[in-house]
C-alpha cells in the first residue's frame, strides 16, 4: 500500500473526484496542503486578494458548468471566518463548493493558540456538513464523503478543516483503488408524474415556474420539451433565468415584487394552476402577501429537497425529487397524452401572454445627462449577444438588470440569488471567466457593490482573466435608499464627497479609474448615453488585447426609483419611471411593443 501524507492523499482525492482548479490564500497553517498540491500537480491555482474572494471564486466557477464543484482554501482563523460568507452564499443557492482550512495542531486545539478557531463549529449552520479531522487516517473517508454530501440531495457546500500536523502525518493510500461515493437523488415516480400532469390537464391557464433546481440538475432542455408539448407558459425565478431562452415565445417572464417584468406579473395573476419545478418560492418571487400570489390557483410543487414542500405554503400536491428525473417523466407522459391527442388547447392561452410581453413594458430609452440606468441596460442588450454570460449579486443595479436585459441560457445569469453579499461580483466573475475562458463574461455592479472587493480585480490582471465589468455609478447605495423611503429618511446612504485629487468627479467621490488602472485593469468612464455603445465596443476590445478586466464606468443621475412593490405585493408594483408607449421607447425589448 503506497504511503504519503494525508495532504497528498487530499490532492490526490480532489483530482480523483473531477477538480482541476482551485482558489486560495496559502499561510503556516495550510502550507503542508500547498506542498501536495504542488507537488501532486494537476490542479490549477488562483490566488486571491481576500479569502472571501476565493470563497466567491469558487461559487462562480461552480455556476458556470454542469457537474463543476469549485474549491477555496485558507489558513487557520481568519481565512476560515472570511469564508463564511461565500459559505452562506452557497448554501443558499443550492451550490456545490468545498471549502478546506488549515488548523493549528490537534493538541493546541483547546489552548487558544495563535489563529486556532472552532471553525466547523461556526460554519455548521451554512454547510451540508463542516469537519474538522482530527485523525490523519480519516481524511480519505472525510473527503470522500464531502464530495458525496455536495452531490446527493440538495446541492450545497462542505467545509473540511486540517490541523497542520493532521495534514504532515503519512498514511496508508492508495489513489488507484478510490472511486467516488454513488450520488443519491430522490426520483418521481410515474404515478407522481401522472398525477401531477392531471392538475395541468385540468386547468385553463396554467404556468410552469422553472427554478434554478433545473439550472443545477442540466435539465432546461427537458424543461423547454415539457413546455413545448403542452404549450404551458414558462415563468423562471431569479435563479431559473436562462431555462428558457428569453425570445421563447413560452417564455412569460420573470413574477415578483422586485426583479419582475409587467407583464410576467400579469400573467401569472392571470393563472389558475401553477406547476413550481426546482424552486423555493423566495420572497422577492412571492412577495410578503401570500393570499395575493396563492389567489385561487392550485400548486404542484417539485423539489429535490423533501423539506422545502409546504416550507413556505402547503401545495396541492408535492413531489420530492431532483428536476431532471421529474421532468423525464413528465416529458414521457406529456408524450403519450399528444400521440393519443389529450392534451388540451393551449393556444389562446399562450396568445394573451404574447399580447401581455408586447405591451407591458418600461421605457428604457432615455437621453438624460447624467445617465438613466435603463439607457446603460438597453445598450448591454445592443452590445452583448445572446452567448453572454452575466455575473451579478444585489443592489438596483440587479433589480433593474434583471428587468431590462436578456438571457437566452442556462447558467448565463450567474447570480447570488439569497444572500446578496456586496463584493460578490468581481471575485464570482473571476471564477465563472476561469471556468469557461470562451465564454465572454460581463459583470454587473453598482458602487458600493464594487468598492466592497474591487481588490480582486488585481488577480485578473495577474492571472490573465479577462471579462468586461459594467460599473453604475451613482454615489449612492441606491436600493437602500429607496427602502428608506417609506421610512420617511434618507440616512447613511450617501457616498457623495468631493475628491481632491479629482476635481473633476464633481461629487461622486471616488475616482474609480484611477483605482482600476492602479490594480493593472483597464478602464473607461462614459457620462453620455451615446457613449455607452462605443464604450462597451472598446472594452471587450481591450479585454481580448491585454486579457485583463475592463471596467466600463456609467455616472448615472444620482437618484433614480427603479420599479418595484412598496408593499411586498406582485399585484401592487410601483413604476416611478415613465411606461413604453411607443417601439422607440423600448427598442431592444424581447418583442416590439404594441399599443395596449
Amino acid at each position: 500500500m503506497p504511503r504519503m501524507t494525508a495532504a497528498r492523499a487530499a490532492v490526490e482525492i480532489l483530482k480523483l473526484e473531477g477538480v482541476s482548479h482551485a482558489f486560495g490564500v496559502p499561510g503556516a497553517a495550510i502550507n503542508p496542503f500547498y506542498k501536495a498540491l504542488k507537488e501532486g500537480g494537476g490542479i490549477n491555482h488562483t490566488l486571491a486578494r481576500h479569502v472571501e474572494g476565493a470563497s466567491h471564486m469558487a461559487e462562480g466557477y461552480t455556476r458556470s458548468n454542469p457537474g463543476n464543484i469549485g474549491v477555496c482554501i485558507g489558513t487557520s482563523g481568519p481565512a476560515g471566518t472570511d469564508m463564511i460568507t461565500g459559505l452562506y452564499s452557497a448554501i443558499a443557492d443550492s451550490i456545490p463548493i468545498l471549502c478546506i482550512t488549515g488548523q493549528a495542531p490537534v493538541a493546541k486545539l483547546h489552548t487558544e493558540d495563535f489563529q486556532a478557531v472552532d471553525i466547523a463549529s461556526i460554519a455548521k449552520p451554512v454547510t451540508k456538513a463542516a469537519t474538522t479531522v482530527l485523525e490523519a487516517a480519516q481524511v480519505p473517508g472525510v473527503f470522500q464523503q464531502a464530495f458525496h454530501l455536495m452531490r446527493s440531495g440538495r446541492p450545497g457546500p462542505v467545509l473540511i478543516d486540517l490541523p497542520i500536523d493532521v495534514q504532515l502525518t503519512e498514511i496508508e493510500f492508495d489513489p488507484e483503488t478510490y472511486a467516488p461515493l454513488p450520488v443519491y437523488k430522490p426520483a418521481a415516480t410515474r404515478a407522481q408524474a401522472e398525477k401531477a400532469i392531471q392538475f395541468l390537464l385540468e386547468s385553463e391557464r396554467p404556468l410552469i415556474v422553472a427554478g434554478g433546481g433545473i439550472i443545477n440538475a442540466d435539465a432546461s432542455d427537458l424543461l423547454v420539451e415539457f413546455a413545448e408539448i403542452t404549450n404551458t407558459p414558462v415563468i423562471p425565478t431569479l435563479m431559473g433565468w436562462g431555462t428558457i431562452a428569453d425570445d421563447h415565445e413560452l417564455n412569460a417572464g420573470m413574477v415578483g415584487v422586485q426583479t419582475a417584468h409587467r407583464y410576467g406579473n400579469a400573467t401569472f395573476l392571470e393563472s389558475d394552476f401553477v406547476l413550481g419545478i426546482g424552486n423555493r418560492w423566495a420572497n422577492r418571487h412571492t412577495g410578503y402577501k401570500l393570499d395575493v400570489y396563492r389567489g385561487d390557483r392550485k400548486f404542484v410543487h417539485v423539489d429535490i429537497e423533501p423539506t422545502q414542500i409546504g416550507k413556505i405554503f402547503a401545495p396541492d400536491f408535492g413531489i420530492a425529487s431532483d428536476a431532471k428525473a421529474a421532468l423525464e417523466l413528465f416529458v414521457e407522459v406529456a408524450k403519450e397524452l399528444k400521440a393519443a391527442g389529450k392534451l388540451p388547447d393551449r393556444s389562446a392561452w399562450v396568445a394573451s401572454h404574447l399580447e401581455r410581453k408586447a405591451t407591458l413594458q418600461r421605457r428604457t430609452h432615455f437621453d438624460n445627462v447624467p445617465m438613466k440606468p435603463q439607457r446603460v441596460y438597453e445598450e448591454m442588450n445592443k452590445a452583448f449577444g445572446p452567448e453572454t454570460r452575466y455575473v451579478t449579486t444585489i443592489g438596483l443595479s440587479q433589480i433593474a438588470g434583471a428587468q431590462m436585459l436578456h438571457v437566452y441560457k442556462p447558467r448565463n445569469w450567474i447570480n447570488c440569488g439569497q444572500a446578496g453579499p456586496l463584493g460578490w461580483t468581481i471575485p464570482a466573475a473571476l471564477g465563472a471567466a476561469t471556468a469557461d475562458p470562451e465564454v465572454p463574461v460581463v459583470a454587473l455592479s453598482g458602487d458600493y457593490d464594487f468598492q466592497f472587493m474591487l481588490e480582486e480585480l488585481a488577480v485578473g490582471a495577474q492571472h490573465k482573466i479577462p471579462y468586461v465589468h459594467v460599473l453604475v455609478n451613482n454615489a449612492y447605495l441606491g436600493l437602500i435608499r429607496q427602502a428608506q423611503i417609506g421610512l420617511d429618511i434618507n440616512f447613511q446612504v450617501n457616498l457623495e464627497f468631493e475628491n481632491i485629487n479629482s476635481p473633476e468627479l464633481g461629487v461622486y467621490g471616488v475616482d474609480h479609474v484611477k483605482v482600476i488602472e492602479g490594480l493593472g485593469c483597464k478602464s473607461i468612464r462614459v457620462t453620455e448615453p451615446d457613449q455607452l455603445l462605443p464604450a462597451f465596443e472598446e472594452a471587450k476590445k481591450l479585454a481580448a488585447e491585454f486579457r485583463v478586466p475592463v471596467v466600463v464606468e456609467a455616472i448615472l443621475e444620482r437618484i433614480t426609483n427603479i420599479a418595484m412593490s412598496k408593499t411586498a405585493d406582485i399585484s401592487d408594483v410601483s413604476e416611478f419611471e415613465e411606461l413604453a408607449t411607443e417601439p422607440g421607447h423600448a427598442p431592444t425589448a424581447i418583442r416590439p411593443l404594441q399599443a395596449s
